[in-house]
């Protein structure tokens, strides 16, 4: 509905309602398959590495790839597009002041300054309910460009 402004003769327009609000992109599921490969990550490190892509026709967050035990973060980092978003899970593997061998399962949300504003505000829209459903997450990055992810970033988080 369309109305007149009595003071400036301009369009008034009533706001939407609630319900007409709701964001499109909360509603997107989560394949199972994701969960299998997460817990495969997590419990047999079958994975170094997992990146998942949301594909916006089926509504659905889907596995983009796998990334072997023996792959490098090099292999990782070059894995992710430079102009969409993605969300990633890394396996890190440090060693600690005491000499101990340790693991974190660090979670990216991978959204670089070049993607497109749509893209962008699906991936920050649907990144709580999709961690949610990867239960052992360790540590969390927010990136827009490699060097807010790179593996200093990373050791300094995860000790």
């Amino acid at each position: 509905m369309v109305f007149q402004c009595p003071r400036q003769g301009q369009p008034w327009r009533r706001r939407p309602q609630k319900d007409q609000l709701a964001n499109a992109a909360s509603g997107m599921a989560v394949h199972d398959d994701c969960k299998l490969r997460f817990l495969d990550l997590k419990a047999k490190r079958t994975y170094r590495f997992i990146v998942f892509k949301i594909e916006e026709k089926q509504k659905q967050v889907i596995v983009e790839k796998l990334g072997e035990p023996t792959d490098s973060y090099e292999d990782f980092s070059a894995s992710l597009p430079a102009d969409e978003c993605r969300y990633a899970v890394y396996d890190f593997d440090y060693v600690t002041e005491e000499n101990c061998q340790k693991s974190r399962i660090i979670f990216i949300a991978w959204s670089p300054d070049t993607s497109k504003v749509r893209n962008k505000m699906i991936y920050a829209s649907s990144k709580d309910r999709f961690k949610r459903e990867l239960d052992g997450i360790q540590v969390e990055l927010q990136a827009t460009d490699p060097t807010e992810m790179g593996l200093d970033v990373i050791r300094s988080r995860s000790t």
